[in-house]
């Protein structure tokens, strides 16, 4: 039999992973606006003496860092999406960006949370109208990169992002990557999050100003490292799933279950896992009385589920 034969039975591993996510340009765009902020504001430091501006460009250099790890994942999954060293192309490359930059989250969490503590224990002097004007500053920068990557002012990452691909097995109704782009969402997450500390400092800084409070300033500062903190445990959890192989929701595996148990076949064993945003692996283990060909239970499989990669495995019974 002639290697060619044998076609019909193979596919690609790529999965849809070597055309550019919707999040890849909207991302590299992000990574440009910040490093620029922050080669400014460094540059301005140095040249004005304020150490203000200066320690602003420096925290924007560690947003540029998970931005850029970002940025780098969506390349690295699209440029070996058909290498077969990977056994279901390079989806997890996603999750992985995802996690890391929730780590460095956590790890940003931590360091407000500390530094805002030991400022409510020993308050140290501020100078006012420049912190003002850098958290100004900070706030436009974020919240313009925020709606870069939410694609507009009505869009979300994670939202549907409108790339459809054929799904395997001859179901030719392909489906819609879900929310499980982790990278974008991390992305998200850091300018929010940076947003978000410029927001709670601008209130700080002005009721310290204009009232004497000084205690404002720490305590806000506790308040953005706690939703830091939730935010980056939220994304931990999502991307964890995923790099363990979690089953997928059991919406998802009640749907294979009733749409493969007909007639007198029953589902023995049934493992759905994430390999990708939006898609799906399964291995499935079915016992019938009557047993089909394994392309019929393929066939029977939803292709809105997005299962990508299906392996059957099916047993005679004899025990009527």
């Amino acid at each position: 039999m002639h290697t060619h034969s044998f076609d019909r039975w193979t596919h690609d591993h790529a999965f849809g992973q070597d055309q550019p996510m919707a999040g890849e340009r909207r991302t590299r765009l992000v990574v440009a606006v910040t490093a620029v902020t922050m080669l400014v504001e460094i540059a301005a430091g140095l040249w004005t003496g304020s150490m203000a501006l200066l320690a602003d460009g420096v925290h924007m250099a560690s947003h540029v860092l998970a931005l850029g790890i970002a940025a780098f994942a969506y390349v690295y999954a699209r440029r070996h999406a058909h290498d077969p060293r990977y056994s279901f192309g390079t989806g997890k490359v996603n999750a992985l960006s995802g996690f890391t930059g929730a780590l460095l989250l956590a790890v940003l969490a931590v360091g407000m949370g500390w530094e805002s503590v030991a400022r409510l224990v020993e308050p140290g002097a501020i100078a006012y109208d420049e912190a003002i004007v850098i958290a100004v500053l900070g706030l436009v920068i974020n919240a313009a990169s925020a709606v870069i990557l939410a694609g507009g002012p009505h869009a979300h990452p994670g939202h549907d992002h409108g790339h459809t691909h054929e799904h395997e097995q001859g179901h030719g109704h392909g489906h819609r990557h879900g929310n499980e782009d982790h990278t974008l969402r991390s992305a998200y997450l850091h300018v929010l999050t940076d947003a978000l500390t410029s927001v709670l400092a601008i209130v700080a800084l002005l009721g310290a100003k204009h009232f004497d409070a000084v205690w404002l300033d720490p305590v806000m500062g506790v308040v953005g490292a706690v939703l830091v903190a939730v935010w980056s445990r939220g994304l931990l959890a999502q991307t964890a799933r995923v790099l363990l192989d979690r089953q997928a929701p059991e919406a998802v595996r009640e749907r294979v279950r009733a749409a493969l148990e007909q007639g007198d076949d029953r589902v023995a064993d049934l493992h759905v896992w994430s390999i990708g945003p939006g898609t799906y692996a399964a291995v499935i283990s079915l016992v019938s009385y009557a047993p089909r060909p394994p392309e019929e239970y393929h066939a029977r499989i939803p292709a809105q589920l997005a299962i990508r990669h299906v392996s059957v495995e099916v047993h005679h019974c004899h025990c009527r």
